[in-house]
């Protein structure tokens, strides 16, 4: 892992596959008790046994095929997927995989998937921020500002949009921070909002058929 320099606060750092563990770890930490969440997986005690290895799923698409930015002590993580102008569809063998870590749940799993997929915007390429996650002892101190900061530096160097799904209205004001405005209307689940948003690269072009919404300033604060 080489050290990203930014602007200030905390280095960033690339990760590579041997961080793949701890860094589904600190996922799992930091949204097993968030409430799209506790929809997926309503039993505490399967969520806390689950999510590690189903957000392992998630880290090792980043890793083979997009971006883990995280930090030297590995206690904040950020995985970016470029996208084409259409999402890249799943890795192979993701379904099955789906299914046998989340049994009994495996439908909703789907439903979720299938929704997000649903409201990913086409017909631009860009760059997907599929989790932004700082383990919960951790959080507070800019960690996942400092991941975004560094990501978004090249993406506006590049002039290349970013799109994600917040999971509550907190975290919409964190990226609210950072530039992002509402991509349509929010996502409804079971007893828990998201909010899909995407953020205009500041040295960039517009983006296509004025997809990015006014964004204000915010305290920090993700999926």
């Amino acid at each position: 892992m080489t050290p990203r320099p930014t602007d200030a606060g905390p280095a960033v750092v690339i990760a590579d596959g041997t961080s793949a563990g701890i860094l589904s770890q600190v996922i799992a930490g930091a949204f097993t008790d968030l409430a799209v969440s506790r929809w997926l997986i309503p039993d505490e005690v399967a969520r806390h046994g689950i999510f590690p290895d189903y957000f392992r799923l998630y880290v090792e698409r980043a890793l083979a095929g997009g971006i883990v930015c995280t930090t030297p002590g590995q206690d904040a993580v950020a995985l970016w997927l470029p996208a084409g102008e259409e999402p890249a569809p799943p890795s192979e063998g993701y379904d099955e995989r789906l299914a046998a870590l989340t049994g009994p749940w495996i439908d909703r799993f789907r439903a979720f998937d299938q929704a997000l997929e649903v409201r990913h915007p086409t017909g631009f390429a860009h760059h997907h921020l599929a989790i932004l996650a700082v383990r919960p002892d951790r959080q507070g101190r800019g960690l996942g500002s400092a991941l975004l900061r560094a990501h978004h530096a090249a993406l506006d160097r590049d002039g290349i949009p970013a799109y994600l799904e917040a999971s509550d209205l907190r975290t919409r004001h964190l990226y609210r921070a950072h530039g992002y405005g509402d991509c349509g209307g929010p996502l409804a689940f079971p007893g828990a909002v998201m909010y899909p948003m995407i953020r205009q690269p500041r040295a960039g072009q517009a983006l296509p058929g004025g997809l990015a919404g006014s964004a204000g300033p915010g305290p920090g604060g993700a999926r």
